[in-house]
């Protein structure tokens, strides 16, 4: 890598798996590949804008190169149509920030408004051609959803073995991202936890190492389930989803939670992107990471800044200090 700069993703990636790992070598990932899921919605509304506007798509690659420029992230996580756009922006040009595109669109994620698949058992598909991501960067991230149906499983993975061929023919690495079933077929909400940690061990057991993934992308559901995830394979490395965007303090309890029981990286979209300011909403992470602030103190000094900046918060200290998501709670 003479004359490259070398990337944080892969620094701290080499540490962890040495079993060196330290707070500061967590990674964290902003996931700006929401046009795949969203459409014209995926960057959010301006906060604050009388009447309401949407986001424009400058206005969605301005905060994506507002954090990699500031070098608060690890990895930015983009569709291939916003990743060229970087590219040809120069955007990444020596930055130890990782670029990475979403190659698969399977139908759980299609949120447009006013659509209902999320509701329907998800469905492989894949928009992006593999050849074309590799002129723009060398990791893609590639997600499954399985819903205990047999048939509908199958070709999942089915269209996850082709990826594999077409990827590693394109010479890329890749995430595995693995969502909680969206529609699945009798199965408890109990065992979901179960279900998803055997399906992952499941599918990777039949994989060589040069074809697996280089880490993975889970729903947190709970210390239990990610400490059985973690500990059966110490090489593996896991990291977990941010889900909906919840409240600043289910962000920074999310992380810190997640980071006590085994996870080493975070992925979130929606919990950065609908920060009134995402550059202090990330500032702040590694500070709770290294157990210098609580998630509640994180919490306070979020604020702080806001008020600083004179923006005002979406929603009252008191009310942004709550924990929303249950899963959180169970620790």
């Amino acid at each position: 890598m003479t004359g490259e700069t070398v990337k944080a993703l892969d620094r701290k990636l080499a540490t962890i798996v040495a079993g060196e790992y330290a707070p500061d070598d967590f990674i964290i990932a902003d996931a700006k590949d929401a046009d795949m899921a969203f459409g014209a919605a995926a960057a959010g509304p301006i906060t604050g804008q009388v009447p309401p506007r949407l986001r424009s798509r400058q206005e969605y690659l301005a905060a994506m190169t507002a954090l990699v420029r500031e070098g608060m992230v690890d990895i930015m996580l983009t569709s291939a149509s916003n990743a060229e756009q970087l590219v040809r922006d120069g955007v990444l040009d020596g930055s130890p920030v990782t670029l990475a595109a979403r190659a698969n669109d399977a139908t759980d994620i299609w949120n447009q408004r006013g659509g209902h698949y999320p509701q329907q058992p998800s469905r492989p598909f894949r928009s992006a051609d593999l050849q074309a991501v590799r002129e723009l960067c060398d990791l893609v991230l590639y997600s499954v959803t399985f819903n205990n149906d047999r048939d509908l499983d199958l070709a999942t993975l089915d269209a996850y073995a082709r990826f594999r061929a077409d990827a590693r023919a394109a010479g890329l690495r890749h995430i595995l991202e693995v969502f909680n079933p969206n529609a699945p077929i009798g199965l408890s909400e109990r065992d979901v936890g179960a279900f998803v940690n055997d399906s992952i061990v499941r599918t990777l057991a039949g994989l060589t190492r040069s074809e697996g993934p280089l880490f993975l992308k889970v729903a947190f559901n709970g210390p239990t389930a990610l400490e059985e995830l973690v500990s059966y394979d110490p090489g593996l490395v896991v990291g977990v989803l941010g889900g909906s965007a919840g409240t600043t303090r289910d962000a920074f309890e999310l992380l810190h939670q997640a980071e006590r029981h085994g996870a080493r990286v975070a992925l979130f979209g929606r919990k950065i992107q609908q920060a009134e300011s995402q550059g202090d909403l990330v500032r702040l992470m590694r500070p709770v990471l290294r157990g210098d602030l609580s998630p509640e103190q994180a919490v306070r000094e979020y604020h702080q800044a806001l008020h600083g900046l004179g923006l005002q918060a979406r929603r009252s200290l008191d009310d942004d200090l709550v924990i929303t998501e249950p899963v959180l709670e169970q620790d």
